[in-house]
C-alpha cells in the first residue's frame, strides 16, 4: 500500500518530497520502488516507528507538513502466532509518531486503519459511528492506534483523521496475502488453500483507488473524523478463488479446504457515504481491477519468486496451512 501511495504522490503532485521511513520486516522490499529510488524528491530511510528516538529525529530534521501512517503488522494469522510485534508497530508506532507531531507541529496526520475494527458485520454496512468490536490482536491493536489519535486530536489539537478501509489488491503486495497467494500458486501450479468453507464475506478495493481516497482525505478531510474507504464490492473467499481460477485457466480440484483460523470475522461491509461526500468513488470495479492484477504477476515473476524462495516465507506458508482437511 505504502510503495504505490508514494509513486502515485510523486507522480500527481511535482512539487511534494516525500520521506519513507521503513524498518524493512520480512514483508518490506526496497524493490518496490527501485524505479525512484534516485528521484531527488524522494528519500528512504532505514528504521522503525516504534523507536522514538529516529521518529523524533526524522521529524526535526525533515520537518513534513503531511504524515501519512502506513506502517503496521498487518497479517491476522501473524497477530494470532504472536501479538507482541503488533502492539510494538501498531500502537506505540503510532504512539511515537503523535508524540513527535506535538513538538514539530504538521498540517495533517492520516492515520491508515482498516474495517477489522469493527468486527463482524453480519447485515447492513457499517459507518463510521459504529463501535470498535476487534476480534483479533492484529484489529485490536489497529482499534487502539485509532482511540489514541482521536485522544491527541481532543487533548493536544493534533490534526489527524483516521482512514478505516476495506481489503485492498494489486500490483507488490505480498504474496501471502489472498489474492497474491492464489495467483503466485496457480502460476506455479500449486494447489490454494482456503480458511473453512470460503464463505467469509470481504469488500474489496484495487490500489489505486485507495491511493486516490488517501490524497482526496489529505486534501479535504475534516480534523478528527473517521473516514471509511469502500467500494460496495463484496465477494467471497470462493468467489475469489473462482474468479482467479478462470482468469488462470485453472481447474477447480486445485483447492483445498483448511481448518479456519481463531475469530475468523464471517463478513465486513462499510458505508462509504462520509468518503464519497468529499468527491470520492472507485474507478475500478472488481472484474477489471482483479485482470489487472493477475496481469501484474504474471509479468513480474522475478518479483514475487525472490520472495517466495526465501525460507522464512516457506516456513510461514507450511505452518499456516498445516490442517488441511
Amino acid at each position: 500500500m505504502g510503495s504505490n501511495f508514494i509513486r502515485y504522490i510523486l507522480s500527481k503532485y511535482l512539487r511534494y518530497h516525500v520521506v519513507n521511513l521503513d524498518k524493512l520486516s520480512y514483508a518490506g522490499n526496497l524493490d518496490n520502488l527501485i524505479d525512484i529510488e534516485n528521484n531527488p524528491r524522494y528519500k528512504f530511510i532505514l528504521g522503525d516507528i516504534s523507536d522514538d528516538v529516529i521518529v523524533r529525529n526524522i521529524f526535526k530534521l525533515e520537518r513534513p507538513h503531511i504524515v501519512v501512517n502506513y506502517a503496521a503488522e498487518t497479517l491476522v494469522d501473524r497477530s494470532i502466532a504472536g501479538p507482541k510485534i503488533f502492539v510494538e508497530s501498531n500502537i506505540v508506532g503510532t504512539q511515537n509518531l503523535l508524540e513527535a507531531a506535538r513538538e514539530f507541529p504538521i498540517k495533517k496526520f492520516v492515520q491508515v486503519s482498516t474495517d477489522e475494527v469493527y468486527g463482524e458485520i453480519l447485515s447492513g454496512k457499517a459507518p463510521e459511528t459504529t463501535v470498535c468490536h476487534p476480534r483479533n490482536p492484529y484489529a485490536a491493536t489497529k482499534a487502539g492506534a485509532d482511540h489514541l489519535v482521536i485522544s491527541y486530536v481532543n487533548t493536544y489539537d493534533i490534526p489527524a483523521v483516521i482512514t478505516r478501509s476495506c481489503n485492498f489488491y494489486g500490483p507488490n503486495q505480498y504474496p501471502e496475502k489472498l489474492i497474491p497467494i492464489f495467483i503466485t500458486n496457480l502460476l506455479e501450479n500449486r494447489e490454494i488453500f482456503i480458511h473453512g468453507d470460503g464463505g467469509q464475506t470481504r469488500e474489496w478495493i484495487y490500489t489505486e483507488d485507495h491511493c486516490r481516497a488517501i490524497d482526496k482525505i489529505i486534501q479535504k478531510g475534516k480534523i478528527g473524523e473517521i473516514y471509511n474507504i469502500g467500494t460496495s464490492q463484496n465477494r467471497t473467499i470462493i468467489q475469489i478463488a473462482e474468479i482467479i481460477l478462470k482468469l488462470l485457466g485453472k481447474d477447480k480440484k486445485v483447492m483445498r479446504f483448511t481448518k479456519d483460523r481463531p475469530g475468523n470475522d464471517r463478513r465486513y461491509a462499510l458505508n462509504w457515504n462520509k468518503l464519497a461526500g468529499l468527491g470520492w468513488e472507485p474507478m475500478h470495479i472488481f472484474d477489471k481491477g482483479i485482470r489487472l492484477t493477475v496481469d501484474w504477476y504474471k509479468k513480474n515473476e522475478k518479483w514475487w519468486r525472490k520472495i517466495k524462495q526465501m525460507p522464512e516465507f516457506d516456513e510461514y506458508y507450511k505452518h499456516k496451512y498445516l490442517n488441511v482437511q
